[in-house]
């Protein structure tokens, strides 16, 4: 299930950012476990949170993903990380987004 934002986000990232995410993402549904540098958790958005992690040549793609629901992978933000350590503003995007799938669920 796709959020619309990470949707519209992602549809803008080069093509070849759109290639890597789309084949991490098929691995996932495959039954693959991804770890770095392809991927980690982000349990400070919630617990069975992963960002998946592409380099592109102006910054690190992510896109917050959420597997722990029984209708499969929730795939709910993304954006271009350009520091270290990941912006607050990006992690209450996300649990803002994740909050939103699960809401229409109900």
């Amino acid at each position: 299930m796709w959020h619309r934002k990470a949707k519209e986000t992602i549809s803008n990232f080069p093509d070849s950012v759109k290639k890597e995410i789309g084949f991490l993402f098929y691995r996932l549904q495959m039954g693959d476990h991804l770890t770095m540098p392809h991927a980690s958790p982000m349990r400070s958005v919630a617990v069975g949170v992963h960002e998946v992690r592409v380099r592109g040549e102006d910054g690190i793609y992510r896109v917050f993903y959420f597997t722990k629901h029984e209708m499969g992978i929730f795939v709910f933000h993304a954006f271009i990380k350009k520091t270290q350590k990941t912006p607050i503003e990006e992690i209450l995007k996300g649990k803002q987004r994740l909050n939103e799938l699960l809401e229409e669920l109900k």
